[in-house]
Order: C-alpha cells, then structure tokens, then sequence
C-alpha cells in the first residue's frame, strides 16, 4: 500500500506542477520548443479542450493529497480517495478518447494519460476488493 501512495502523491504533485508550468507558459514567462507541446498546440480549440482539463486535474490532485495527508477521519479519507481515483481515471480517459477520436498520437502524452487510467482504475479496484472481502 505505501507504494500505491508514493505512486499517487507523486502523480498528484506532478499534475499540480504541470498547471503551475502551463500558466507560466499561458503567460508567456517560461518558452517551451513547439516539438514539447501537445498536438495542435496553437490552435484555440485545442488550447481551449487541454485547458478544459485544469478543474478536473486540479480536484483530483487536491483531493487525493488533502485525504491523504490531512483528513482527519477515516470515513474522510476514504471518501477523498474515492473521488479523488474517479476523477484521475475520468481525466485519462477523456483525453485517450479524445486523440483516439482526432487520430493523433503522440507517445509521451498518450504514455501519462494511460498512467492516470492504469494507476486510478488499478488503486479503485484493491479498495474495493479489500473492502468487500475479496
């Protein structure tokens, strides 16, 4: 289990300094070369659906750290970690879906969203198998 949570704050802390970065990016205080970017980068569309992405993010990375290391009761942690897992797998896929729909691909980015599917659903299901006896 203190893998999994090594995993996950890792993964959470990184997708809050991801945001940091872009708006640095947004606000034209850090350059990035083009080939770094996601696909289509300066298109507004695009640039709008990547940040589309930012409540969500945001709330499953602040909801798993708060559970994690600062809800006090169980019943909180629990409930956090939940939501936290639903919201982290809902990102990954809507962003594969996405590119599986648009036809692009790009290993990287492909490479993290899978991650956040892989991690979420692999995390929800040992909870839900040490909760119900299985």
């Amino acid at each position: 289990m203190r893998v999994q949570e090594s995993l996950l704050t890792v993964t959470e802390g990184g997708m809050i300094l991801y945001w940091i970065f872009a708006s640095l990016v947004a606000l034209s205080l850090v350059s990035v070369p083009p080939e770094y970017m996601y696909s289509d980068y300066s298109n507004p569309t695009v640039v709008s659906w990547n940040w589309s992405f930012f409540p969500l993010d945001v709330a499953f990375a602040t909801a798993g750290l708060y559970g994690r290391f600062a809800a006090k009761s169980v019943a909180s942690q629990d409930f956090l970690a939940t939501f936290s897992l639903s919201l982290m797998f809902c990102a990954g896929l809507m962003a594969i879906s996405f590119w599986i729909i648009d036809g692009s691909f790009d290993p990287f980015w492909w490479a993290i969203n899978l991650w956040l599917l892989v991690l979420a659903s692999t995390v929800l299901l040992q909870r839900y198998r040490s909760q119900n006896g299985g």
